[in-house]
């Protein structure tokens, strides 16, 4: 009998894309065949995010596309993610293709949901009227679960395994998981999708910080961390796999280790990772300024292989508007930390992001955050326009702004970052820069990569000639020689 084919559509950022490989990794142990594309799947699980309206849409767009298959020879759709977890009801109520949701604290229930859905959809086929006893179902899953938990397991987390609830409708039943966020456990083994030369690695969960246009904390959580020595096995595994570039990824990255030790942390885990594995690049994102201390920047300094590169969201520069926002700090911690990482980390590239359009913000506040990026001259910016959120407290504010206010004040930011992106990339030329090489495009006939200032998947290219034929993940120099928007063109010199 053919194996059931299951489909993956993963959107977001990546940490849910971690999120989806430790799903991948559970199917693929319980024997389910894993396909590339979607017309041959017999199920499809799609991991959403709601983080904003377009994300949202994204989201939707993608179930109402693969929806249509079911048309055709699909059997099944499931939803996980944040948009589960958000609109749980919604999606119920309006999408009746849709045979099970899961959200953000049931991922290690998507074999459970799986097989539930063959199940029943199988019976379907065959003439069953697809109703089944509920309660008998939830029975039988919860004892499968609770025969394979850990002896080590707490209360807590054996309740929470049995928080699985199914309802019927008049076309199938439909399994329903929404366990404690809180009580997810975090880290597990994974199927990698990314390119096997770069991988990352989810160091912490939820967050705390409860900015006020944010659904964040909402939708994943309280901000918990993982242990030092099971991030750093977790770095062994994904070295012996051939990851020669390691990016650390959390809401909060900075903040890592303040709820298990006691104390900001991450310069610790980034030193126990150099040097228990010898990964050539280690790269960090979503560092907050308030959290930015002078044992991070000294490790920056001193570990040759953590790459000068930082995120730092500031969201804004305005204390009148930072102060809306819930963000920590101000604009005096934002000055200071950048002015520190300048000052202490020769090279270092700064990213950042900031939000136009937010409720209240006047032309002078707009005005003084366009001033700022011009000063700052951060090597990587990108903005968005202010998202209303229900379920935030931003939603309820005074003075909502005009989307097409919003969207002149985005075009006006971005402009003026594309001119010192631009001046910042003709002081490249000419220099040989270290780049790891990551395909061959046959269009432009030419491989194509990224230098230590450019983080995979957010930021812009190195296309490069070669005398010699690369393999993906090799380092090679590459001297550039033009630039093309915000891509680099150069060719390979071997010392």
């Amino acid at each position: 009998m053919r194996k059931t084919r299951i489909g993956f559509v993963s959107l977001g950022c990546p940490k849910n894309q971690i999120d989806t490989e430790v799903m991948l990794h559970e199917l693929i142990q319980e024997g389910y065949e894993i396909v590339a594309e979607d017309i041959k799947a017999d199920i499809i699980i799609i991991n959403t995010c709601a983080f904003i309206t377009s994300a949202k849409k994204e989201a939707i767009d993608n179930i109402l596309d693969i929806a249509w298959l079911k048309k055709k020879r699909l059997r099944g759709i499931i939803v996980t993610g944040c948009l589960a977890e958000r609109y749980r009801e919604q999606l119920l109520s309006e999408m009746p293709e849709i045979d099970a949701v899961l959200g953000t604290g049931s991922l290690h229930d998507i074999v459970g949901a799986v097989r539930h859905v063959d199940e029943k959809t199988k019976k379907n086929r065959t003439g069953s009227d697809g109703i089944v006893d509920g309660e008998a179902d939830l029975k039988e899953e919860n004892e499968r679960y609770r025969l394979a938990a850990e002896s080590e397991e707490t209360e807590e987390e054996i309740k929470a395994e049995k928080e699985i609830e199914f309802i019927s409708t008049s076309k199938r039943d439909k399994f329903l998981s929404f366990r404690d966020k809180n009580t997810l456990s975090l880290g597990g083994d994974r199927a990698i999708t990314t390119p096997e030369y770069f991988a990352y690695m989810k160091i912490a969960e939820g967050c705390d910080n409860c900015c006020t246009y944010c659904i964040i904390p909402k939708l994943r959580g309280k901000f918990r961390s993982r242990p030092i020595d099971e991030l750093v096995s977790e770095a062994k595994t994904l070295e012996g796999l051939g990851v020669k570039e390691l990016v650390l990824v959390a809401q909060d990255t900075s903040r890592y280790g303040e709820d298990l030790y006691g104390e900001y942390s991450l310069a610790k885990l980034i030193r126990a990772v150099t040097d228990n594995t010898e990964i050539p690049w280690i790269r960090i994102l979503y560092c907050y300024p308030d959290k930015i201390t002078d044992e991070l920047i000294e490790e920056f300094k001193n570990n040759s292989r953590l790459v000068n590169y930082i995120d730092i969201p500031i969201q804004h520069i305005s204390d009148s508007v930072l102060k809306r926002m819930n963000r920590h700090g101000g604009s005096a911690v934002i000055r200071d930390a950048v002015g520190r990482l300048r000052k202490n980390v020769p090279g270092i590239v700064i990213r950042t992001t900031a939000i136009v359009g937010f409720p209240g913000e006047t032309e002078e506040e707009f005005s003084e955050l366009c001033e700022y990026i011009k000063e700052a001259q951060f090597d990587r910016f990108g903005a968005f326009t202010y998202s209303r959120e229900e379920d935030t407290p931003a939603y309820n504010f005074e003075n909502q702004i005009d989307e097409q206010i919003k969207q002149d004040r985005y075009d006006i930011i971005m402009k003026q970052q594309m001119k010192i992106s631009d001046r910042q990339n003709k002081r490249k030329l000419g220099k040989t820069l270290q780049v790891i090489c990551e395909g061959y495009d046959p269009v432009s006939e030419a491989y194509y990569g990224r230098s230590y200032a450019d983080a995979p998947e957010i930021d812009g290219k190195i296309y490069f000639s070669s005398g010699r034929k690369l393999l993906e993940g090799e380092f090679v120099n590459v001297k550039i020689n033009d630039i093309l928007d915000y891509d680099l063109i150069g060719k390979v010199v071997e010392k």
